[in-house]
């Protein structure tokens, strides 16, 4: 009996926005930058943060993503906190930022910077 593998799901889900953003921030990035990071320090006031910053290696236990504008690489210690959610790049009149919804927070802060697990 043969075993059958089925593409494994993409552990965020990036919305037009976001990876027109992702494209925006490669077409920008520093010499030596490979892609841009999304990790979940400790900080805020819920607990963890969303980060976005250059990268320039890839870590062993990174989740890499391909968007049509560059990689992005999900930190190794912050999957389990972000499978499932969607990233999204939102601007209006006052702010522009990427912007979560995450289905494993259980709570998050009034501005949506950080949340918690």
């Amino acid at each position: 009996m043969a075993t059958t593998l089925r593409q494994r799901p993409a552990p965020l889900i990036l919305t037009p926005s976001a990876d027109a953003r992702i494209a925006d921030l490669m077409a920008r990035a520093p010499d030596g930058a490979i892609g841009v990071k999304l990790s979940t320090p400790r900080r805020g006031c819920s607990g963890l943060a969303y980060s976005v910053d250059y990268v320039t290696e890839a870590k062993p236990f990174d989740e890499r993503i391909e968007t049509p504008g560059g990689t992005l690489f999900v930190d190794g210690g912050s999957i389990l906190y972000l499978v499932g959610s969607t990233m999204d790049w939102v601007e209006d009149d006052f702010t522009a930022g990427f912007v979560f919804n995450n289905p494993n927070a259980k709570g998050a802060c009034g501005c949506g910077a950080s949340c918690t697990v």
